[in-house]
């Protein structure tokens, strides 16, 4: 059913929309994945050419054609696999994202802070990335170019690729809810602590790597705690996937009866969790 749905949607020029209309990168992505863990050849065919149709000269993908910059969606193309894609495209998109950081990261920005009187120390080694260049980092942005820097390490191993997948990890542990879990960002942009969302919860236990420590352990309580809850089709997809790379996923998992899963990324993350990951 999740083949066939995926089929149905995808666009004349080979992409897909997120429900109706135009070709998005996102979308786009997720359903390549889901048709190659799916074996279908023909489609994810015409879906590789529709992404290396858009691929921007700066090695990256915008959100979608027409869209002026590269963006965090260069993370999802570079988890195709390189064979797939070709080698130029696949390097050219981890170079992209190598560099990339959060403005509120950067030594820009802390020496700014520093001038105002808010003193806060230059951590190179705790960054995050960006919806978009030049904007404050996210969790989920962080998250996806962590799963495909570290999914690129393992396949080639890089002194350089580590240290930036763990900057990234440690952005991602520096702004843990207190209870366990994430949210979009800050923890406490209100003034109060804001509370964790399970498909960011999701979404950051995936890029973790079976990262062991008191925080982490309440965040996968709290994951469990939301898989069992949730019934948002969003949700239940980050989870699973973020719980199964932690060895943490109930063996035998299905989701609950009644989840309406309606989007292309919706259904194909599906189907994706159903068949073991995204990397």
């Amino acid at each position: 059913m999740a083949l066939e749905f995926l089929l149905n949607k995808q666009n004349p020029d080979g992409g897909w929309p997120y429900l109706h209309g135009g070709s998005w990168t996102e979308p786009t992505v997720y359903a390549v994945l889901a048709l190659l863990a799916g074996g279908e050849t023909a489609r994810w065919k015409r879906g590789i050419a529709w992404i290396l149709r858009t691929r921007r000269s700066d090695g990256g993908w915008a959100s979608r054609p027409g869209v002026g910059e590269s963006s965090w969606v260069t993370a999802l193309a570079a988890l195709i696999p390189e064979e797939r894609v070709g080698q130029a495209a696949h390097a050219g998109a981890i170079e992209w994202l190598l560099p990339v950081q959060g403005e509120d990261t950067t030594a820009v920005y802390r020496l700014r802070q520093w001038l105002l009187g808010n003193s806060h120390p230059i951590d190179r080694n705790n960054s995050g990335w960006p919806w978009t260049p030049g904007a404050g980092a996210w969790v989920g942005p962080t998250a996806m170019a962590v799963v495909a820097l570290e999914a690129e390490h393992k396949r080639r191993p890089s002194a350089r690729v580590a240290a930036r997948a763990q900057a990234g990890r440690n952005f991602l542990m520096a702004h843990m809810c207190r209870e366990g879990g994430w949210n979009h960002g800050s923890t406490d942009a209100w003034g109060y602590d804001a509370p964790p969302y399970p498909e960011t919860t999701g979404m950051a236990l995936l890029a973790m790597d079976r990262v062991r420590s008191p925080g982490m352990e309440r965040a996968l309580s709290l994951g469990r705690k939301f898989l069992a809850e949730t019934r948002s089709a969003d949700a239940q997809n980050w989870l699973r996937l973020g719980l199964a790379a932690q060895g943490e996923l109930p063996q035998g998992y299905a989701p609950p009866q009644g989840i309406a899963y309606r989007t292309v990324p919706e259904v194909a993350l599906s189907h994706i969790a159903a068949l073991g990951g995204l990397a």
